[in-house]
């Protein structure tokens, strides 16, 4: 990235969160206050000057919050009304650029305002100071700006001190303004909330009480204010409360705030209710105070019938944990009660986690403890059962549809972006379900039922809900013993790489090859990946594969430009795991430096999976390979839903025309017509055009004729090992040799 590319991202960041901080005082477009007049006023008078306004500067606009003098030359004639006008006719636009006053003495003298409308036209500035209005953080938001219709050659230092006074006044005004409105929000928040909310003295005294509260222990507000805290403590509790109170304000503040505890209270009547408070403390210039939100549990404590909630919850969410849920699920076993158990696993958690924080990991999965259950039944019980796994309990739901609507009212909960501070993430699910007691004689069976689902929907992509069927638990059985087996192969050496050669259609000389992976196993002989490499992609197997299989055909590469044979590209397949690690591209530059390969020879080919994630992060990782000068190749182009769009955004170099168009090209005249249209887009966006799949003479020809540039299939040879590949390069010239229908070129005259 070039400099200026890089201070262009540093500018538009800055103005980001310059426009943010603008947002917080929620000033701009707003009417005028006397605030801000007087400033305007006093600003006028004090430099002498016909016309003071205060600017605020937005994305696009200007705004006018106070001004003097401007009506009387119409403001809509000069661009400054209360609306939102153009940001760039603005002398405060300048005036932001820095933390320093901006003064000119004479606009129609200074070449960068001489244009200017407000200059030329009414009303006809000639004099201009303006002073930015800078936060406590350093942005800049507008600016305090006094003018003349005349030219001034002065404008002294005590004057600019002034005016830079009366900015930072005018700033500390919208600071208080910002206070006051925040003020008036908590308010109006703390008498909409069902919560009761207290805040308490030092002296132990009530120094709010919120309309919840009053209707919670039936006093009016008036009645409760400056009464002590023991007005709403049981007469037997009352000892207990104010020794309580005495050490928090004596600083053990720390071992209460942010607790919830459960207490009873006492109403005006007399009569007494469980409650639920949450204390907190803060000073403020009275000393410290106590905050308290008391929620009334009376119907939970009848609801749940004494249960040890705090015992059986997960610390991070609020929400059941795992000892919890299995007992009220072996208790439903017991009773021999119908149930439903559904596993939610996140997609995608792992890469947030990694590349933003646990923090941010944290926060998504308390909001989604929130989200949830708010569309499960009244008796569902949703628990998390460790890391990002939750699990729903759907007791007496013996149906699979209503398991299954269940299920889908969960995808589409998690449908929506979920914003943990500035980040919005988009947090899909896999879902696997299933049902007791015919899928489980057991808790624990009808849990590894609901796994061997969430297996399946994972393994078909995810965003997806699957009931349990028995021949899943075979094939997960299965799946898992092929990766054993597989892993045991990457240490011993048993993956190889065999490689089909790519044929140019005019000269018939090799241009490339495409390096595909096999398995030669000890038992069962060699493997094609059809029979194992499901396997690898469901599976952490496929970082550690990728990474072997470009080493693999770089170390190849390598040893065939050392036999002097001519050069020509190899193309290796990558999984799309490998984008979200965030180290492909080192991968890369590291194995093409380890053999000293040249980036042109090697081509990587990306799959619809790949494109479709569509994200910036893959974006960036695809333009960053090409920028090391590695090819890249879109393979099997035409099966999938994002095509043409891909082609616009991916730096590519080749297109590999999928061998299900190739196959049919000379009895189906659609596959033609779609083989025609691909060939030609390709060339007019200047991408070498690989047909796959070619198996006979007349695909061939055909495709020559067409304008394809490079063929591959079995009419040129199948996967071999690379030393057949060299043997077969040895034994045929040059030129011509792959085909059988080359073109005899013919010199003219």
């Amino acid at each position: 990235m070039s400099a200026a590319t890089t201070s262009d991202c540093v500018l538009a960041e800055q103005e980001t969160l310059r426009l943010h901080a603008l947002g917080t005082f929620q000033i701009a477009g707003t009417a005028p206050e006397e605030r801000f007049d007087a400033i305007a006023q006093l600003a006028a008078r004090l430099f002498r000057a016909p016309i003071a306004y205060v600017s605020l500067i937005d994305q696009h606009h200007q705004w006018i919050k106070a001004q003097v003098g401007l009506d009387q030359v119409g403001l809509d004639q000069v661009g400054l009304d209360p609306a939102p006008t153009a940001r760039g006719a603005s002398f405060c636009t300048h005036t932001i650029r820095s933390d320093d006053l901006l003064v000119i003495p004479d606009t129609r003298r200074d070449p960068r305002f001489s244009d200017n409308p407000l200059a030329v036209g009414p009303p006809f500035v000639r004099f201009y100071a303006g002073a930015p209005l800078i936060t406590a953080d350093g942005f800049r938001l507008g600016a305090l700006c006094v003018a003349d219709t005349v030219p001034r050659r002065h404008f002294p230092a005590r004057d600019r001190r002034a005016l830079a006074d009366l900015a930072a006044l005018v700033v500390q005004q919208m600071t208080l303004r910002r206070s006051e409105l925040a003020r008036v929000s908590m308010m109006g928040f703390a008498n909409a909330t069902e919560l009761a909310l207290l805040a308490i003295s030092r002296e132990g005294r009530i120094r709010f009480a919120n309309q919840a509260a009053a209707a919670l222990f039936g006093y009016t507000h008036d009645e409760m204010l400056g009464e002590p805290f023991d007005l709403i403590v049981p007469e037997r509790m009352r000892a207990a409360h104010t020794a309580g109170l005495k050490r928090i304000f004596a600083g053990d503040a720390a071992k209460v705030a942010g607790r919830t505890i459960e207490v009873m209270v006492r109403r005006k009547d007399g009569a007494e209710c469980p409650a639920e408070i949450a204390l907190s403390v803060w000073h403020d210039e009275g000393g410290p105070n106590l905050g308290a939100i008391i929620r009334d549990i009376s119907e939970r404590r009848r609801r749940e019938a004494g249960l040890l909630r705090l015992a059986h919850q997960d610390a991070l969410t609020g929400l059941t944990n795992r000892r919890r849920f299995e007992t009220l699920l072996n208790d439903l076993y017991r009773r021999g009660q119908p149930a439903a158990v559904l596993l939610v696993d996140l997609d995608g958690f792992k890469a947030i986690n990694d590349s933003l924080g646990h923090a941010v990991g944290d926060a998504l999965l308390q909001a989604l403890a929130v989200r949830i259950p708010a569309v499960l039944p009244r008796r569902a019980v949703m628990a998390r059962l460790g890391g990002d796994e939750f699990v729903v309990l759907l007791p007496g739901t013996g149906d699979p549809l209503a398991a299954r609507a269940c299920a889908t009212a969960v995808l589409a909960a998690l449908a929506d972006p979920v914003v943990v501070e500035t980040h919005v993430l988009r947090a899909g699910a896999s879902i696997g379900f299933a049902l007791a007691p015919e899928h489980g004689r057991d808790g624990e069976e009808l849990l590894a039922s609901a796994d061997f689902a969430l297996y399946r929907a994972k393994q078909e992509g995810g965003g997806s809900a699957r009931m349990f069927a028995s021949e899943m638990r075979h094939a997960a059985t299965a799946l898992r013993n092929t990766q054993d087996a597989l892993l045991r192969a990457l240490h011993g050496d048993e993956l190889v790489l065999h490689y089909q050669p790519q044929i140019c259609l005019t000269s018939g000389r090799l241009v490339g090859a495409e390096a595909l992976l096999r398995w030669q196993h000890p038992e069962r002989g060699l493997l094609l990946p059809g029979t194992f490499l499901p396997a690898i992609k469901m599976s952490p197997l496929a970082l550690p594969v990728g990474a072997w299989v470009l080493d693999a055909a770089c170390r190849q590469i390598a040893a065939w430009r050392d036999q002097g044979l001519p050069p020509f590209r190899v193309g290796a397949n990558l999984f799309s795991a490998q984008f979200k690690t965030g180290n492909l591209v080192r991968e890369v530059s590291d194995a093409l430096a380890r053999h000293r390969v040249p980036p042109e020879a090697l081509e990587l080919e990306i799959t619809e999976r790949v494109v479709l994630q569509n994200d910036d992060r893959t974006l960036g990782t695809i333009r960053d390979l090409r920028a090391l000068g590695v090819r890249i190749a879109f393979d099997d182009f035409g099966t999938g839903y994002a095509s043409l769009s891909s082609l616009k955004r991916f730096p590519l170099t080749t297109l590999k025309i999928d061998r299900t168009f190739v196959s049919d090209l000379l009895t189906e005249a659609n596959d033609a017509a779609i083989t025609r249209a691909i060939i030609r887009m390709s060339n007019d966006l200047g991408l070498d055009t690989v047909a796959e799949g070619i198996e006979t003479e007349g695909q061939e020809v055909v495709l020559r004729a067409l304008g394809c540039k490079v063929g591959q299939g079995f009419h040129y040879g199948r996967a071999m090992p690379a030393a057949a590949l060299t043997r077969l390069m040895a034994e045929r010239p040059e030129t011509g040799a792959w085909l059988t229908t080359v073109p005899v070129l013919r010199a003219a005259g």
